[in-house]
């Protein structure tokens, strides 16, 4: 069967289909049926892999057999069916609210269960944990008992509708993902509505889901699209269940995914509702309701923007900053209409016209994009020379230019990024670092994603490889690796701030390294580049030590790093009450720590700057929109619709308060509180005023 040979000659490491992949093999198709080790047992894990665990690649690979995966699939059915049964009849009993008990809150890395008996006592905890879960929330939908039959009965309906077909898909894709996560097999239906197949892009709501665990999970939200505009959702949230308009919530847990799609999905102008399990809460019983609009991805909010700041240097003088708010990497591949490095040089010169001291480049929702923009963009900050190095599977490397030589600003430059800065933003962020010319700040590191990915339909190498039809599908295989100038790759390691502020998507949890399979960080040669001025111009030391004091005595960092501590103990105990008093008072705590926040904020003097938004459509009028001005703060304090902090801040505010609409111009919702956008243009008002100090004598100024 072609698939495997494709993968052996196709893939950037060129793994034979040996006695290792296998094994890998095994592991992620079982993985892939059983995420949380639950149905299956290890005596059964042990079986199958004494039986197909060192030949199932080699079966694929010379006698095109798909029957180990078949077997497979019907030794799961069957013990669904079984666990379903049990689950009924467990149902039916008194459950203990009181009990001292604890469950584990993932099980993703825990080992199968031994035997049946140690299965059911598994599964007892797991659905008293879903029963107390349902009980109190605030947003029930029907009692708990029917909710969760209902729930193992779909689960069960699910697994019997997957037809031969779509366990085959299933199968080949565990072999593409035993290579690399980004790899994957494509059926012929998934080539066909690739919309859904290609990370799920949903049209209505604008986010990217996977299935965990038997929830949709959101993986990332489309720049612009009007999920990421309306600020509620978030990545990492899982969504429990969705309602049309006023209609009543429909539970989607273990639903499949195309059928959760199918339900968000809708016309233009209508609304939908998400009951959905934050990210950063420690209690699955917590919810929050998101109404969306749906609608179609405009282009307008995805386009660049920029921001004028006029505030307060350290000896009370005005200086007026500039921020450039990057959504993506995008570009028009058809027309050449649209261009990121077209409109973020638009955006320069005005801001140069308003003789701006220093520049911040927000990449923090930035998920990538186009590869030749990126080098272009990254062209706009340095004079000329090598930007990134991509290598193929038989070690040739090559290196991509600055594709001009004239430069678009050069001054003070700082680089705000996250967890979520991933590809093609982690190009720009790591060529600006390895040369000198600007200061990275934000989480301790980017994604980690540096590779790059092909679609190889299987058809048009059936004459090479013996397949005969169109029926095959495609295989989407990782071809090549991206390195920094500076040698390193960004691959797992993605690219570290200088500067690291305290932010709740700062987890390993996010990002490159929390996925199965992923490809070593390894090095090349360094390239040959002139760093920007010496190595002293960037005052790295000087600015953290700054900021690590401001940091320190910062009250909203304060209530991030409480909710981080909080997170990481909970994300590390891994464990949860399955008493009902103990569950109630921990909501109680985090409700009682919500509206203490709230209060301290509203006897919080702030030094609020003006700030002018700059859009494409405004570049060249004469008057700017004043989007905040000194008052602005306390006037929404006085009025009750302080929103709470950005993203990346603290959760407190777990309400259905959107993340501000600063602007007031009801388009693009700005948080009024965003620690790590104030403690960025800290950062760089100290740049500019290290910068005009008696040390700078830069040549290329």
């Amino acid at each position: 069967m072609s698939v495997g040979r494709l993968l052996e000659e196709g893939h950037y490491t060129r793994q034979k289909l040996n006695e290792e992949v296998s094994k890998k093999f095994l592991q992620t198709y079982l993985e892939m049926l059983d995420f949380s080790h639950l149905f299956f047992t290890q005596q059964d894990v042990d079986e199958v892999t004494a039986k197909y665990g060192n030949e199932m690649a080699g079966d694929i690979l010379l006698g095109g057999t798909l029957k180990p995966g078949y077997e497979i699939y019907a030794l799961y059915t069957k013990r669904v069916d079984d666990r379903v049964a049990k689950i009924k009849e467990l149902l039916k009993q008194p459950i203990d609210f009181k009990s001292n008990a604890t469950v584990e809150l993932s099980r993703q890395k825990a080992p199968w269960p031994k035997d049946e008996a140690e299965a059911d006592q598994l599964w007892r905890g797991r659905i008293a944990n879903e029963l107390l879960q349902e009980h109190l929330s605030e947003h029930p939908i029907e009692p708990a008992p029917q909710l969760v039959s209902r729930r193992y009965d779909r689960l069960a309906r699910n697994v019997h509708e997957q037809d031969k077909d779509e366990q085959m898909k299933l199968y080949l894709d565990a072999l593409a993902q035993a290579y690399d996560p980004h790899s994957e097999y494509l059926s012929k239906a998934d080539l066909k509505n690739f919309s859904i197949n290609m990370g799920l892009s949903l049209v209505g709501i604008g986010a990217m889901l996977r299935s965990e665990d038997g929830y949709a999970k959101i993986e990332s939200l489309v720049a612009g699209g009007p999920a990421q505009t309306d600020g509620r959702l978030k990545v990492g949230d899982r969504i429990t269940a969705v309602a049309q308009g006023p209609a009543d919530y429909v539970d989607v847990r273990e639903m499949r995914l195309d059928k959760v799609v199918e339900m968000i999905r809708g016309k233009k102008g209508t609304r939908v509702r998400l009951l959905v399990i934050p990210s950063d809460v420690t209690d699955p019983s917590r919810r929050k309701n998101v109404e969306l609009v749906r609608d179609e991805i405009k282009l307008k909010d995805q386009e660049a923007r920029a921001d004028i700041i006029i505030r307060k240097d350290e000896n009370g003088e005005p200086i007026k900053l500039g921020w450039l708010t990057l959504p993506s990497f995008y570009a028009d591949m058809d027309k050449h209409q649209k261009s990121t490095t077209r409109d973020v040089l638009a955006l320069l010169k005005r801001l140069k016209k308003e003789n701006i001291d220093g520049l911040v480049v927000d990449l923090r929702k930035n998920g990538g994009g186009s590869l030749e923009e990126a080098l272009s963009l990254t062209g706009l900050f340095l004079k000329s020379g090598p930007i990134v190095q991509t290598k193929d599977y038989n070690g040739t490397n090559r290196i991509s230019s600055d594709p001009d030589s004239g430069i678009a600003y050069s001054g003070p430059l700082v680089v705000l990024t996250s967890r979520q800065s991933a590809s093609a933003s982690e190009i720009f962020a790591a060529a600006l670092q390895d040369y000198g010319r600007a200061v990275v700040v934000g989480d301790k590191n980017t994604f980690g994603k540096g590779t790059v990915q092909t679609i190889l339909p299987i058809s048009r190498f059936a004459s090479l490889l013996g397949s005969h039809s169109d029926e095959d599908g495609a295989l989407k295989l990782t071809i090549q690796k991206f390195y920094r100038v500076a040698g390193g790759s960004t691959q797992l390691h993605g690219v570290m701030s200088d500067i690291v502020l305290p932010s709740l998507s700062d987890l390993p949890e996010f990002g490159e390294g929390a996925l199965k399979n992923a490809l070593p960080y390894d090095e090349v040669a360094k390239a040959k580049y002139t760093k920007w001025s010496d190595n002293h111009s960037l005052f790295i030391d000087q600015l953290r030590r700054r900021s690590e004091e401001r940091v320190k005595g910062d009250p909203e960092f304060h209530y991030v790093m409480e909710d981080m501590d909080r997170l990481r103990h909970k994300i590390d105990e891994n464990r949860i009450s399955l008493n009902e008093d103990v569950r109630k008072k921990e909501i109680a705590d985090d409700k009682v720590r919500k509206e203490t926040r709230s209060k301290e904020r509203l006897v919080r003097n702030q030094e609020e700057p003006q700030i002018y938004r700059v859009t494409l459509d405004t570049v060249d009028k004469p008057n700017l929109q004043l989007i905040m001005y000194p008052g602005k703060l306390a006037e929404a304090k006085k009025n009750g619709t302080v929103p709470k902090a950005d993203s990346n801040a603290a959760a407190d505010a777990d309400s259905d308060l959107i993340d501000g609409d600063a602007t007031g111009d009801g388009d693009t919702k700005d948080p009024l509180i965003d620690a790590e956008r104030d403690e960025a243009l800290n950062i760089l008002a100290d740049l500019v005023q290290l910068s005009s100090g008696p040390k700078t004598a830069s040549t290329n100024h």
